[in-house]
């Protein structure tokens, strides 16, 4: 089979090198470590700042709601930047900088300040942190555009992505339990959690590994990171009208924000540590089955998830493949609670080495939740280069920086109200002022609200999947269409300059 031309001004598709669409997807991981980074942050704020389990749960979806109302605003920035360094790297370069400096002040300085004057501190230095990560997040979207256009080649993004994220989330949750947290559990066995030279080291380590991961993104970009492959190529002057008739008008975005908001929102739940925590640590009694099963389903995920891509995204289209990865992530998660209710969950044995049919059954579903949630997760951000191009071809306005930073504004303002579920519904069982940890007592009330988290909040948000989809325009055949009319309005563009 011939290889595909770089760039062909005929069909008006450009591609990248596979390598830079690789490092280029290490951006989105590089803000993933800041997000395991703070992924305890609701035991820190209990433990050292001194608020509530409830205040903790709500000043976190607070923040994330503030995360999300700068997303526009830097959406816009991105939109009207043009430098010799690019669009893109700029943002991106800053954003791990300014994420470095304020994740570092809230873990090494708000501890060691008076007590009456943490909260404030804390509030304002994660106001500040949130304009860095937004500024580095904004790009993951933004750039995908100036990347490649080709139908089948944008869900390489997502692949790579899948990848990444996954050895991600295998080796956080093997350093988190099978290092920092016997490292720094006291010898009266008090949690490791109560000591903030945890949560340090930790910072130190997510710092380091993202500023690498961000400079070699940079690299990614360097050469498609040029006005030749910004929308039509020629630079355009746009208002806060023409974003209003964005939201307003274009379905695509519309629907995906639906189908992603919804589902991340519901993920966030099942994610949540101390959901994971009272799952493996309390509901089955080994919190250690929580790395084992990381290392042991990390490869399996991947490969079943770039079969996925592979067979189904690029061959069928990015609409298609959400659908599949929706309805077997339904299937998956309804046998998962059929498993945790009538089986005994004390029987998962990965980190005993005891195989039963319980641990057999249970890794299986996992392989297969998984997979289809990081398919469907990934999806959304491709989809936000073909709603962005969708709306080239719908008025001729190229605004990736606030088609990417919309969909996060509502993302986040959707999923930040995660946090806040988790922590009123263990509130409602009494875990007011501290929440379960893996020394917690089993009860029936925790298993209860676990399998509302965990099992229930999942298969809703997959429900609005299915719906939003019906009425999703962007298939594969019509996102050929797109790219032919955007070449020949980019030729048109050019000619008149």
């Amino acid at each position: 089979m011939a290889k595909k031309p770089l760039d062909d001004p005929k069909s008006g598709i450009h591609r990248a090198k596979t390598w830079e669409i690789g490092l280029y997807a290490l951006n989105n991981t590089s803000t993933n470590l800041y997000l395991f980074a703070f992924m305890s942050i609701s035991y820190f704020l209990t433990g050292f700042v001194g608020v509530t389990v409830v205040v903790a749960g709500s000043i976190t979806t607070l923040l994330r709601m503030w995360d999300g109302v700068t997303d526009p605003f830097i959406g816009v920035l991105i939109d009207k930047t043009s430098t010799k360094f690019g669009k893109n790297r700029p943002f991106l370069i800053l954003g791990n900088v300014i994420l470095a400096v304020f994740s570092g002040l809230i873990f090494w300085v708000v501890p060691e300040i008076p007590q009456a004057a943490r909260f404030p501190a804390y509030i304002v230095l994660y106001m500040l942190y949130i304009i860095g990560y937004t500024f580095q997040c904004c790009v993951t979207k933004s750039a995908q555009t100036c990347m490649t256009n080709d139908p089948e080649q944008r869900p390489v993004f997502s692949m790579f992505n899948t990848v990444f994220n996954a050895l991600l989330g295998m080796v956080f949750p093997i350093l988190t339990i099978n290092y920092l947290v016997p490292k720094y559990t006291g010898a009266d066995g008090s949690s490791a959690y109560a000591n903030v030279a945890m949560y340090r080291e930790q910072w130190f380590i997510v710092v380091v590994l993202s500023a690498i991961m961000a400079i070699l993104a940079c690299i990614g970009l360097w050469r498609k990171d040029v006005p030749k492959y910004f929308g039509t190529g020629v630079a355009q002057r746009l208002g806060f009208r023409d974003y209003w008739d964005v939201m307003k008008n274009n379905r695509a975005i519309q629907m995906m924000i639906v189908a992603t908001c919804t589902d991340k929102v519901a993920n966030s739940m099942k994610g949540n540590t101390t959901v994971m925590m009272c799952l493996f640590g309390v509901i089955c009694g080994n919190y250690a089955n929580q790395s084992a099963i990381s290392a042991m389903m990390t490869i399996p995920t991947i490969l079943v998830s770039l079969a996925l891509y592979q067979f189904v995204a690029r061959k069928m289209g990015l609409k298609t493949a959400l659908l599949t990865a929706t309805y077997g992530g339904m299937i998956a998660a309804i046998l998962m609670g059929c498993l945790l209710v009538f089986g005994d969950p004390h029987q998962l044995g990965v980190a005993t080495g005891t195989w039963n049919f319980f641990t057999i059954a249970f890794l299986g579903l996992w392989l297969l939740w998984n997979s289809c949630v990081g398919v469907g997760s990934d999806l959304g951000i491709t989809m936000s280069a073909d709603c962005a191009d969708y709306e080239v071809y719908r008025t001729g306005k190229y605004v990736p920086g606030l088609m990417g930073t919309l969909f996060s504004f509502i993302d986040k303002m959707i999923s930040s109200l995660a946090s806040t579920f988790v922590a009123l519904l263990f509130a409602g069982i009494g875990f007011v002022d501290k929440l379960p940890d893996y020394t917690t007592a089993y009860s029936d009330d925790i298993f209860r609200v676990t399998l509302i988290c965990f099992i229930v909040a999942p298969l809703i948000g997959w429900c609005f999947n299915i719906v939003a989809m019906k009425f999703y325009p962007l298939t594969k055949e019509k996102m050929e269409e797109v790219q032919v009319a955007i070449a020949d309005i980019k030729r048109q563009a050019t000619a008149a300059k």
